[in-house]
């Protein structure tokens, strides 16, 4: 089909992006060889999902870089440009929490999230810790046994001084010296000397018991039983206190198991495990997964990975040193890594074939039912308001049958009334203008959550922006269940049975943008009762209540929190009078 383009692409590193009939890039690649690779696609026969890309590609076009380096980075943008549907995407999108010091203006622990990580922005952190709740309990330790700042006040010295949890900082000139020393300790503690802060902790006991106040010393034990526990289980056998991650993986049936393990200052501390489908070569997937993986977490300053991965050009790009050992505690633990993604995917594979199959059977009949060619995208929206007020509509995304989080978008709305019809017309106007201005994918359905007038109201907007795309309503019944679906260019029914791939399909997606839009009025509604509540109060004003919704929020958290929580944010007097006020309201309810 491509005999004479193919016949002119060079024997040369760079990218190559292969286009359906609509020019739309589904899959971006890199090559040191761009001759023989995408060659390589259309002189042989292919199976599972490489077969299914290779169906749909009516064009490619490429790339040429002037290094394998180049062809790595050209790639990795190039998937973020165009967020090709046949590339791997990163499931877990989450941050993994870290452990932060910060020295300047005064010495403080918190725990941070991060995305991107940048080794030039010299902060000190400890992690990741895939156990948030440990890394918390870590930092609260931290901050009873030393007199770190642990209040946002900068005017005057608060309860923390009082109790000798804090150095004074507000108001003391503090000597050097003692944050110095008390710095060394804490990140001689994260960095490994687990010593420090246990035998800290039994000096506090003692203290404690001394002191005849055995329900301190009680409750310092449990914690130090806790950081025993954890502290055992993140025992390896490598003890130089290098921050390392290992990197293994199992391929088998057109799927890579990846197992990442964390190894920070000589203990495990976690992993990040995933399972996806191979398009391109093996270790090319798992090199491109490698390089976003790390634009969002931390990078180590050492990595170790299998021999085939190219450790060269993934140092060089990362920053890092990319090792394989080959004999020892190191090669133990990287097949240790190995043996656990190979086990995660004999676990997880068959479980994973059949939820792809049955939802990729499901967007196809769908795409069937509705008579559309393609159905890689579906945009869903539901409005939500309480009699008018804080009225906010959700969109949620499924693209090849599973919901893309990363593209929900919330709207609050600027209509101040129950008005379902102009609601819909706000949303669809802001989604699609905005869409066609920043030329980003557009759906190939939208399902709108409710009937013929909701349905209008979305045909309207699209009819305005000389948009077509079919349009589709999902009605529930008087049990707030799915119900029908309307065709939206002729409003028949579209006869679905209940018991189907399809229904549950459809069900599946009206559940979750109702889920993501009613959760986000929850938090609208929660807000604004907040705000109106903390209007009664003299001395709150836009700054202090912001803060209070931020730390807070909601007014039953507010009524649950001590004063002292409460002076941290607003000055004595005006805590406690907001404190009476919420009581006083409470009893006369």
């Amino acid at each position: 089909m491509f005999k004479d383009k193919l016949s002119l692409v060079p024997h040369l590193p760079g990218s190559y992006q292969m286009k359906n009939k609509d020019g739309v890039i589904i899959y971006v690649g890199k090559a040191k060889d761009l001759h023989r690779r995408v060659s390589s696609y259309f002189n042989r026969i292919h199976t599972g999902k490489t077969a299914k890309m290779v169906s749909e590609v009516a064009d490619f076009s490429y790339i040429v870089a002037g290094s394998e380096t180049e062809a790595f980075i050209m790639e990795i943008n190039l998937i973020k440009q165009y967020d090709p549907k046949y590339n791997i995407l990163l499931k877990d999108d989450k941050s993994y929490p870290y452990i932060e010091y910060i020295r300047k203006p005064y010495p403080k622990l918190k725990v941070s999230r991060y995305l991107n990580i940048r080794k030039k922005d010299n902060k000190k952190l400890f992690g990741p810790y895939p156990n948030a709740y440990a890394a918390r309990k870590i930092v609260n330790l931290l901050n009873r046994l030393y007199p770190l700042k642990k209040c946002e006040n900068n005017k005057n010295v608060c309860l923390y001084y009082h109790i000798e949890e804090c150095l004074g900082y507000c108001e003391k000139n503090i000597d050097g010296e003692k944050i110095d020393n008390m710095e060394r300790e804490i990140l001689s503690f994260l960095n490994g000397n687990d010593k420090i802060l246990t035998d800290k902790l039994k000096e506090k006991m003692d203290t404690y018991s001394e002191s005849l106040n055995f329900e301190m010393a009680l409750e310092l034990k449990k914690d130090l039983d806790y950081i025993n526990v954890i502290l055992d289980k993140q025992k390896v056998e490598l003890h130089d206190l290098t921050n390392r991650d290992l990197v293994g993986y199992f391929f088998d049936k057109g799927y890579i198991s990846l197992q990442i393990f964390f190894l920070r200052n000589g203990k495990l501390v976690g992993g990040h495990t995933d399972i996806f489908p191979v398009v391109s070569e093996v270790e090319d997937e798992i090199e491109t997964y490698i390089l976003n993986f790390y634009t969002r977490h931390e990078i180590p300053k050492e990595i170790l990975m299998e021999e085939r991965l190219n450790k060269e050009v993934l140092g060089s790009i990362l920053n890092t040193k990319c090792l394989t050992p080959t004999r020892g505690p190191k090669k133990k633990l990287l097949n240790m890594a190995s043996i656990n993604a190979k086990i995660n995917l004999e676990n997880e594979l068959e479980l994973t074939l059949k939820s792809e199959e049955k939802t990729e059977q499901a967007n196809e009949e769908l795409r069937k039912i509705l008579n559309l060619q393609i159905l890689d995208r579906i945009d869903l929206f539901d409005n939500s308001n309480l009699f008018g007020d804080f009225s906010v509509s959700g969109m949620v995304v499924f693209k090849n049958g599973k919901p893309a989080k990363n593209e929900y978008r919330k709207y609050k709305i600027s209509i101040d009334k129950n008005d379902d019809y102009n609601t819909m017309k706000e949303v669809i106007y802001r989604r699609y203008y905005r869409a066609l201005l920043d030329k980003t994918e557009l759906p190939n359905l939208i399902i709108v959550d409710g009937g013929i007038n909701q349905i209008n109201a979305c045909k309207s907007v699209l009819e305005d922006l000389n948009l077509h795309i079919k349009v589709c309503g999902l009605r529930k019944n008087d049990k707030h269940r799915t119900n029908d679906l309307l065709d939206g260019s002729t409003y028949d029914e579209i006869p679905v049975p209940k018991d189907s791939n399809v229904f549950h399909y459809l069900t599946r997606m009206q559940d979750e943008v109702h889920r993501y839009t009613i959760n986000y009025h929850r938090t609208i509604r929660s807000k604004g009762s907040i705000s109106s509540i903390l209007d009664h109060i003299e001395g709150i004003g836009e700054k202090r209540k912001k803060e209070l919704i931020k730390t807070f929020g909601s007014v039953s958290k507010i009524e649950e929190a001590p004063l002292e929580e409460i002076e941290k944010i607003l000055p004595k007097e005006i805590a406690i009078n907001l404190k009476k006020y919420l009581k006083s309201r409470k009893e006369n309810k």
